[in-house]
């Protein structure tokens, strides 16, 4: 049998916390994680599914194992850890009882500062995208709306649309146009624009990147800077620094500032 792992020191112990399961052993939680993870041998396996086939509190244990293994995420277990931490300082480790033959304090507690470390670096890092994100991100204001040739009226419709903030149907519309002129650098970057303040930063990103292919575009830099705000709102501050860089645009320079402090 392997040592616990600190996976395994966390689920036991939230099994135990939970009242529920709390016999399983490690070599029956190391099983079923290889039936889990799909690396149990044939023969092994086909023992395994008999006893879930017949074994409801079995099957049910199971289950519960699945949902720690793929439900273990950094806010969780943070929450589940500090009620382990107050109950182990409320209620002392006596050496050999059976009730804590699984619990590995050491274990728990590195376990706990990694996920917790690893957690606590996303949420914020996350959190301060999302702030930087929302301080910046206003919608582009369009184009005005003279309409004055047949040719252009689809193209400025849309605008219509858009800068009454009917974003979805500005989309449709210059769907349709780009369908018939995809090089056109005018209308990826409101395509990309209205995507960003629909709140689809990825379909955003395609068409910002399409529109940045042009060094002449006369928006390039306002290109620029959407596109560091796309990416910014995907969680990619490092690339979304990047096109900031490259984008004339006040803002973006203190988009820079900020990222880089």
């Amino acid at each position: 049998m392997h040592g616990k792992t600190p996976k395994h020191c966390v689920i036991l112990k939230i099994l135990k916390k939970l009242k529920t399961n709390s016999n399983i052993s490690q070599e029956q939680l190391e099983a079923i994680e290889r039936y889990i993870n799909g690396t149990m041998p044939d023969e092994e396996l086909k023992a395994f599914k008999t006893r879930l086939e017949n074994d409801s509190e079995f099957k049910t244990q199971v289950e519960d194992i699945r949902t720690l293994l793929t439900g273990i995420e950094a806010q969780s277990l943070k929450e589940q850890l500090d009620e382990f931490h107050k109950d182990i300082k409320k209620q002392p480790i006596k050496k050999g009882s059976a009730k804590v033959r699984y619990l590995q304090f050491r274990k728990i507690v590195a376990a706990a500062a990694i996920i917790i470390a690893l957690g606590s670096f996303w949420f914020f890092n996350q959190n301060s995208n999302e702030r930087l994100y929302s301080k910046y991100f206003t919608p582009d204001p369009g184009l005005p709306t003279t309409m004055s040739t047949s040719s252009n009226f689809d193209f400025y419709d849309a605008m219509v649309n858009y800068k009454q903030g009917d974003y979805k149907t500005a989309i449709k519309k210059w769907e349709l146009l780009n369908a018939n002129s995809p090089d056109n650098d005018t209308l990826s970057y409101f395509l990309g624009v209205a995507h960003l303040a629909n709140k689809n930063e990825k379909e955003a990103i395609g068409f910002l990147e399409k529109s940045v292919k042009n060094d002449d575009f006369s928006l390039i830099n306002d290109a620029y800077y959407y596109l560091g705000l796309s990416h910014l709102k995907d969680g990619n501050a490092e690339l979304a620094k990047q096109y900031f860089k490259k984008s004339s645009v006040e803002k973006s320079q203190a988009l820079v500032s900020e990222l880089e402090d």
